[in-house]
């Protein structure tokens, strides 16, 4: 019976120190070089983040402007790609008149002097409106950009001529899977290695459209970030990837990332060999995957030379606090 359990033990032991082996980060080749840093809205104004939902109008919750940035612009995204970041994520929705609008709303009423649905109206009438419209830091007493942003909302096009080497995340704001085979079908006319420059991120039905109609794109939705960090932390201790997790963006909730199966490195060369890249996002908390490394004491919780992405709201902070 004592042989027994000590052989037992002994493969016990035999496995567990097979599993740490496979996935501790302390025998895995650190990586080296400085974190990729993605530029959620561009430079964009801040607001009040308390009790946000998808349907509070946040230009009237704006900051005290500390800038005269407004996202989704390229004029914004320039500032961003300057101040160093190595991505900018934009929003589009689709036009009438067969064009992508670059903008963040559902609806036109809280940011611009436009009503309706984005989606619902053509781009020339896009053109015409004032994005700047609704931007408040003082209940309404001010509007600092109003008259400001007249003609600046760009098609999607409009940002690839300007950009046509940059990193871009396109985040598409539906799940209608028609807006995915509109999305594929603007990107697949574009050279191949434009789109492995271009990650795409939204619901599950246009994401599933797209991943199957332009493979080299890297993509994620709301499903696939569950199913992707679920499945790897359940049993990416044998070293294997989950579906979801490859030719992905995997989007990692700093409080989520030490439960990750050889967090850091070895887990981010698990991550490169499936042809995916990481990024770092703030504390999840059961509610959008959206907030950022924003602050110093956030960016001090990532592993010491962490290499990998990282989303951010406060590009200028960050980029300085990384590119020293």
């Amino acid at each position: 019976m004592g042989r027994k359990l000590g052989v037992a033990a002994a493969a016990i032991l035999a496995v567990t120190a097979g599993v740490f082996i496979n996935n501790t980060s302390l025998l895995a080749p650190h990586r080296g070089g400085q974190p990729a840093l993605l530029a959620h809205r561009g430079m964009a104004q801040r607001f009040d983040e308390r009790d946000v939902k998808n349907d509070t109008c946040t230009a009237t919750r704006m900051l005290p402007p500390a800038h005269d940035y407004l996202e989704n612009t390229i004029r914004s995204m320039r500032a961003s790609f300057e101040a160093g970041a190595d991505e900018v994520e934009l929003d589009v929705h689709p036009t009438t008149d067969g064009e992508f609008a670059v903008f963040h709303d559902w609806t036109l009423d809280c940011r611009t002097d436009g009503h309706g649905v984005t989606r619902e109206q053509a781009m020339a009438r896009l053109k015409t409106l004032d994005i700047g419209h609704g931007y408040t830091a003082d209940g309404g007493r001010t509007f600092p950009f109003r008259g400001k942003g007249i003609g600046m909302m760009p098609t999607l096009s409009e940002v690839f001529a300007a950009f046509p080497d940059k990193q871009l995340l396109i985040n598409v704001k539906s799940r209608d899977a028609n807006e995915g085979a509109k999305l594929a079908a603007v990107l697949n006319a574009l050279p191949a290695e434009r789109r492995r420059r271009i990650m795409v991120y939204g619901g599950d039905e246009p994401i599933e459209v797209i991943r199957r109609d332009t493979p080299e794109v890297r993509t994620i939705s709301r499903g696939a970030i569950r199913s992707c960090l679920i499945g790897y932390i359940g049993y990416g201790w044998t070293g294997l990837v989950p579906a979801a997790c490859r030719t992905a963006m995997v989007l990692v909730p700093i409080n989520v990332a030490p439960w990750l199966w050889g967090w850091p490195d070895r887990f981010l060369d698990r991550m490169t060999d499936a042809n995916s890249a990481v990024f770092v996002l703030g504390p999840y908390s059961g509610g959008e995957f959206s907030t950022g490394i924003d602050t110093p004491e956030l960016l001090a919780r990532l592993p010491q030379g962490y290499s990998g992405g990282i989303w951010t709201n406060e590009i200028e902070t960050i980029a300085r606090s990384t590119r020293n």
